[in-house]
């Protein structure tokens, strides 16, 4: 028997690459309900490896690559890529990113306005990364949830774990010399008027933003990094800052609604990668940072592999071939 502490995404992730492979698990949740008290439910969601090797490290590309193939045998994936764009004072902004990352390709004012029909004339210069994706992140918390509990796993929700566990997926709460939380910000925008299908971000010196779309009119926003411990809501400044880029954006996101906000605490070291660490007899697994659904895939296999390596062989062959 395997047991997990923590029904967040990375335990949940794990449980399903251990049941899959046929091993007995059980996973223990404080929460009531799938992702109820995982920070997760705050993410962008974005699958988007090679835009982010703007900021990370290649290894996040690396692991990053196989996150579209395993999330769409989950819960669907919106394979649009990401569009990023900036003003025209911005253009530096621009030509920066693309330099520090690759898998884009150049557009102009036209093609922009092709691939979103709603920024017809608002931005000359852009790229466009075709290859990346998005998904819902709650939806996809309550999707990996089912997968596992059709898998034969159990999930005890609303249950604390036993004082030892074969793995621990509970972020700040592990005790891991090094880990730190890097605060994050998010708002849900309800704006019928404007109609965007893939994930945008919006270059600026000050604050970058991402916009995702949720479907039937709704956007998430964000883009904030802070470090600080506080869990207090959304400030204003911060609120402001987000609000002013997606007018930027858009003038049309003037009348959307604020439908919510919210803030997370992610678990990072220093080097902003994340780890398995050994520790006490417990495998831990953490520092997700700000790439949880992008790379929680690739840790949850080197999990397993390291928990059932009888098994590694083998699920490593099927997955080439899959």
């Amino acid at each position: 028997m395997i047991t997990i502490a923590g029904a967040g995404l990375a335990g949940l992730a794990c449980a399903y690459e251990l049941a899959q492979r046929g091993a007995a698990v059980t996973v223990y949740e404080r929460g009531g309900a799938p992702g109820a008290g995982s920070v997760a439910r705050f993410a962008g969601g974005m699958l988007a490896p090679w835009c982010e090797r703007e900021s990370a490290e290649a290894e996040v590309i690396t692991l990053g690559s196989r996150a579209v193939g395993w999330w769409a045998k989950i819960t669907p994936v919106h394979r649009r890529g990401t569009l990023v764009v900036a003003p025209a004072r911005d253009r530096a902004e621009l030509t920066r990113f693309a330099r520090r990352t690759r898998g884009h390709r150049g557009v102009d004012g036209a093609e922009i306005g092709a691939l979103e029909p709603a920024l017809a004339g608002r931005f000359a210069q852009g790229l466009f990364f075709e290859k990346e994706a998005h998904l819902d992140p709650r939806r996809a918390l309550q999707d990996l949830s089912a997968k596992v509990q059709e898998l034969g796993a159990e999930i005890r929700y609303g249950t604390p774990a036993p004082a030892r566990v074969t793995l621990d997926c509970t972020g700040m709460a592990a005790s891991l010399s090094g880990l730190r939380p890097v605060r994050g910000e998010m708002a849900i925008l309800y704006c019928p008027e404007v109609e965007i299908r893939r994930t945008l971000r919006l270059l600026h010196p000050r604050m970058p933003l991402y916009l995702v779309p949720r479907g039937d009119g709704h956007f998430m926003i964000g883009g904030t990094m802070i470090e600080s411990s506080s869990d207090r809501a959304i400030t204003l400044r911060s609120l402001s800052e987000l609000l002013s880029a997606a007018f930027a954006l858009h003038p049309g996101f003037a009348e959307a609604s604020v439908v919510e906000t919210g803030t997370g605490l992610r678990p990072a070291f220093p080097d902003h990668l994340p780890r398995l660490v050994e520790q006490d007899g417990t495998l831990f697994l953490n520092g997700l940072y700000r790439h949880g659904f992008l790379l929680a895939p690739a840790l949850a296999q080197q999990a397993a592999d390291h928990l059932l390596p009888e098994t590694s062989d083998e699920d490593h062959r099927e997955r080439q071939t899959a």
